[in-house]
């Protein structure tokens, strides 16, 4: 009886925790010459700590949010972008891998006016900006990264191209 109590509380002691996770969050801002500036903009949370790391800061919480928004920002002349967890400056593209999620930002030449030549990626959806302003938004499950979600845009129905 002894040996099975051993290997039970050996399991249970092993078994991880479905209530965390960490996603690193690597991705790379490009201007219009071309120049890479690679970032890390991630996302963990440790439901025994009670802390929920966004980006490199960490925050004490009771409960997981249900969510963090990014504001994704078109300049005035509709010629590059702002989001300032990427990059502290104005930029032209993003791309962004969040755990399976990809979030990509591309100029592009389109057959009928798009806002800024922009076409945002997410996964494997696409959308244009209504706007100069968009909010990414990241939802949470106690597993992770349930879904992004994003406003502020249109989404590419193929008229476009």
């Amino acid at each position: 009886m002894k040996p099975t109590l051993f290997a039970l509380a050996t399991l249970a002691m092993s078994m991880p925790c479905f209530a965390d996770f960490d996603y690193v969050g690597k991705g790379t801002t490009a201007n219009s010459a071309g120049q890479q500036t690679p970032f890390t903009f991630g996302f963990a949370w440790d439901s025994e700590q009670g802390t929920l790391r966004i980006g490199n800061k960490s925050y004490d919480m009771d409960t997981l949010p249900e969510s963090y928004s990014l504001a994704l920002v078109l300049s005035k002349d509709d010629s590059q972008v702002w989001l300032q967890e990427f990059y502290s400056g104005w930029f032209d593209s993003f791309y962004w891998q969040l755990g399976e999620h990809v979030i990509r930002l591309e100029k592009g030449q389109f057959e009928q006016q798009v806002k800024g030549n922009y076409e945002l990626h997410i996964d494997d959806r696409s959308y244009f900006f209504t706007s100069n302003n968009a909010a990414i938004k990241v939802n949470f499950a106690a597993e992770g990264v349930e879904s992004i979600t994003v406003s502020g845009v249109t989404k590419n129905m193929g008229t476009k191209k």
